[in-house]
C-alpha cells in the first residue's frame, strides 16, 4: 500500500523488523530524495511519529515503531575523499561497503568498522559502532569531524565534536554519536581515514584450551596489535577460544608476486542461507559440533598469515542473510560492557547461558579501551561479551533480566543497537548520563518528532508535546 504524504513524497507499508527478526511491526517507509523534502517531512510531521533507519542491522527495535513513519536516505549517497586530509565526506544513506570499495583502491581504510560492512553512515554514527580496533582507535564518532543534522524542527545544524567553541553544539553533536537517531537525521558526515599501502591484514592466530589463559592473553595483546577479537566456545565449560590479532601489512613487505596490486579489494558473499529454516535446527548437538569444527579448524597457533581484509573484518558477510539460520522465531544477542574488575562476569554469563540451553556458535570477546564523551555511546574500557542465541530457548529471559542485574552492579551496561529485551530501569541504571542525554535531545527535538520501538521501551525520550 502507498500512502502520499507531501508533494512529491509517497510512502509504501512494509513489514519490518531488526535484524534479529524479533517483533516484526507493519509501518510506512519513505525516501526523501531531496534535504529540501526531508525537511519539509520533519516539519510538517506529528509528534512521536519519525525515525531514520540505515540498512536494518541492528538486532532489536532501533529502527522502526508500529504504525510509525521510517525515512530512509538512499539518495544521499554522495562520497568525496581528500587524499591530503585522510578524510572522507559522505552521504548518511551510503553504505560502508560502497565507502570501502572506493577508499581501499586510493590507500585508506575506516577508522572502525563494525563486523559487517553493510551499515550505512548514518547508522554507524547514530550506534557509535565499535570494531576489533577499540583499545587502540576507539568507537567511530571519536573520528568524526563534522556531521550535518536535521533536527526535530526540520533545521539543518552543522556539528562538530568541539562545537567551534559552542559547547551547546559540540554537546547537540556527542548526544547524536550513540543517540539512536533520536536527535535528528543524520544526513551528512565527514570522517578521518587510515592510510594503507596494501589491503592485506598480517594475522596471528592462537588456540586457548580454557577462557583464563584466553583473557590474559588478550590483555597482553592490547599493546601489541591494532586489531584483536576472540572467538569463545559457549558450550564448553572450560572456555576454550581462538584469539585473533592483526594489523595493515605495508606493501614493501609483501611477498613479489603481490606488489604489483596490493590495493586489491573485491569482497564477496559467497553463499545465500535459506529462506526458510526449522526453529529446532540449533541447538546444543549442532552448536557443540560446530564449535568443535571450528575449534579444530583454527591453529594451534600460526603467525603472519596473509589475510584479505573481507574475511578478517566481516567473515559473516561471506554468508546472505545468515540471520534465518536461527529459524523463524528469530534470535537476539547478548552483549555488555563490563570494566576490567568485574572480569568474572564473562565466565559467569557463558556459565548461565550453557545451564538454560542457550546454545551459541557466535559468542565473540573483545577489548575496550577508553571511551568518548557520548551519553548513550557503549564501550568502556574493559570487556565486552557478545552472544547470539535462539529467541526461543525456553527461560532464557529470566537468566538474561539476573544476569543485567549483575552487569548493572559492576558499572557495566548493554549495548542499545543490539537490544531487544532490557527493561528500562536497566537503562536507567547502567547509562549515568540518560538525564543529561535526555535534556539535550529536548533542545533538538522540543516537539517530540522521533520515535522508536526501542526508545519507547526503554523510555529514553519524554513526550515533549506533552510540554
Amino acid at each position: 500500500m502507498t500512502l502520499t504524504l507531501l508533494s512529491g513524497l509517497s510512502a509504501e507499508t512494509r513489514t519490518l523488523s531488526g535484524w534479529g527478526r524479533t517483533h516484526p511491526v507493519s509501518t510506512s517507509v519513505v525516501q526523501p530524495p531531496t534535504l529540501e523534502q526531508l525537511q519539509a517531512l520533519i516539519r510538517a510531521a506529528s509528534p512521536r511519529s519519525l525515525i531514520a533507519r540505515g540498512l536494518g542491522r541492528s538486532y532489536g527495535d532501533a529502527a522502526h515503531r508500529s504504525g510509525g513513519l521510517v525515512i530512509e536516505l538512499p539518495a544521499f549517497d554522495q562520497i568525496t575523499v581528500d587524499p591530503a586530509s585522510a578524510t572522507v565526506t559522505a552521504g548518511a544513506g551510503i553504505s560502508l561497503d560502497h565507502i570501502l570499495r572506493v577508499i581501499v583502491p586510493a590507500g585508506f581504510f575506516l577508522p572502525v568498522t563494525p563486523g559487517t560492512r553493510n551499515v550505512t553512515v548514518g547508522g554507524a554514527i547514530a550506534a557509535d559502532v565499535h570494531g576489533k580496533n577499540h583499545h587502540v582507535d576507539g568507537s567511530f564518532g571519536t573520528h568524526v569531524q563534522r556531521l550535518l543534522l536535521v533536527d526535530g524542527t526540520g533545521t539543518l545544524r552543522e556539528l562538530t565534536p568541539s562545537g567551534r567553541g559552542n559547547v551547546e553544539e559540540a554537546e547537540w553533536f556527542w548526544a547524536t554519536v550513540g543517540g539512536m537517531g533520536l536527535t535528528g537525521v543524520i544526513v551528512e558526515a565527514t570522517f578521518s581515514l587510515i592510510p594503507i599501502t596494501s589491503s592485506l591484514i598480517s594475522v596471528d592466530t592462537t588456540r586457548y584450551r580454557d577462557l583464563e589463559s584466553l583473557m590474559a592473553a588478550m590483555v597482553e595483546a592490547d599493546s601489541k596489535y591494532r586489531y584483536s577479537v576472540a572467538w569463545v566456545d559457549s558450550l564448553d565449560p572450560r572456555g576454550r577460544g581462538v584469539l585473533t590479532c592483526g594489523d595493515h601489512v605495508p606493501a614493501e613487505v609483501l611477498p613479489h608476486n603481490l606488489q604489483a596490486d596490493p590495493l586489491q579489494y573485491d569482497p564477496k558473499a559467497l553463499a545465500s542461507a535459506p529462506p526458510f529454516l526449522p526453529g529446532g535446527l540449533l541447538n546444543k548437538f549442532t552448536v557443540r559440533a560446530f564449535n568443535e569444527a571450528w575449534y579444530r579448524k583454527a591453529p594451534k597457533q600460526r603467525q603472519a598469515e596473509l589475510q584479505a581484509m573481507a574475511p578478517f573484518f566481516h567473515p559473516l558477510d561471506g554468508v546472505q542473510d545468515w540471520n534465518r539460520i536461527y529459524g523463524p522465531a528469530g534470535f537476539l544477542q547478548y552483549q555488555f560492557a563490563v570494566p576490567d574488575a568485574a572480569a568474572h562476569l564473562v565466565s559467569r554469563t557463558l556459565q548461565a547461558l550453557r545451564e538454560v540451553g542457550a546454545p551459541s556458535f557466535l559468542t565473540v570477546l573483545k577489548r575496550f579501551g577508553h571511551g568518548n564523551p557520548a551519553p548513550l555511546s557503549f564501550p568502556m574500557p574493559g570487556w565486552t561479551l557478545a552472544a547470539d542465541v535462539p529467541a526461543a530457548v525456553p527461560g532464557l529471559l529470566p537468566v538474561l533480566d539476573q544476569l543485567d542485574q549483575e552487569v548493572a552492579a559492576a558499572g557495566g551496561r548493554l549495548y542499545l543497537a543490539k537490544d531487544s529485551r532490557q527493561p528500562a530501569a536497566m537503562v536507567q541504571r547502567s547509562y549515568p548520563r540518560l538525564a543529561e542525554w535526555q535534556s539535550l535531545v529536548k533542545a533538538l527535538d522540543p516537539r517530540g518528532v522521533f520515535v522508536s520501538s526501542l526508545s519507547e521501551r526503554l523510555a529514553l525520550t519524554a513526550d515533549n508535546s506533552e510540554t
